[in-house]
């Protein structure tokens, strides 16, 4: 399961730490997801709860936007880079083998080639673990579009292409930092010619041979290798 956290409780009074709290406790939940959890809203409660529970699992998913806080401010974002840095320093520090997905834009109105760099530059300076990097496009009725400074269409492409490329080489680091570790996965339903695939508890996607017997059940396995196709090869429990 994937909870979305954007303002909850904002407008009722009701408090996000308690909800989680209160899934902790639903029976049959085995495994809760944050996802989209802008830094300033991830408070430092909501990591400890996710260190310390069975049931959330160590995977951060975090809007970002832009490493750039000259482009932050112009899209009217609620945080700042070192917000962001503290934020993701600290689950490094509690929850160190969490996964941390953030979202980035590229090319959006405004950001100068300076300032891409100075946000890939920061994006790499930090311990994470993938990048959903996205092409920035025109939206109408949308504040961007009053921000004078446009960047060409074939440009923000090829800014994009950059962070995916930043965003494989992470990923790669990170799967390789847990090689040789035991973990839980839930395996999947889905057949992919002789193989079934699935999750770690932080979102590493393993693969192993099919067998019908595992599907949608918490399996223990060994992370063995990574294949050509980027998942992780793995040795069932015994």
């Amino acid at each position: 399961m994937r909870l979305l956290l954007f303002d909850f409780g904002k407008t009722t009074g009701e408090n996000f730490l308690d909800l989680l709290k209160a899934l902790e406790q639903v029976d049959g939940l085995k495994r809760l997801r944050l996802g989209s959890i802008e830094p300033n809203l991830l408070k430092d409660e909501i990591i400890g709860l996710a260190a310390e529970s069975q049931v959330i699992m160590p995977h951060f998913h975090i809007p970002l936007q832009s490493g750039s806080d000259e482009v932050l401010s112009l899209m009217k974002r609620k945080y700042s880079t070192d917000l962001f840095a503290k934020r993701v320093h600290r689950i490094r520090e509690i929850v160190p083998h969490a996964f941390i997905g953030v979202d980035v834009i590229a090319g959006t109105n405004g950001e100068t080639e300076t300032l891409f760099r100075e946000s890939y530059d920061f994006i790499n300076s930090l311990e994470i673990s993938q990048l959903h990097a996205f092409t920035y496009s025109e939206r109408s009725g949308t504040q961007a579009l009053k921000i004078p400074w446009k960047v060409d269409v074939e440009e923000r492409k090829h800014r994009t292409q950059k962070y995916i490329n930043l965003s494989e080489k992470k990923l790669r680091s990170f799967y390789e930092k847990h090689l040789g570790t035991h973990q839980t996965v839930l395996l999947e339903s889905q057949k992919h010619g002789e193989t079934m695939s699935g999750f770690t508890e932080n979102y590493i996607k393993v693969e192993t041979p099919f067998n019908e017997t595992l599907i949608n059940e918490l399996t223990g396995v060994k992370l063995k290798s990574i294949l050509p196709n980027g998942n992780v090869a793995v040795n069932l429990a015994e």
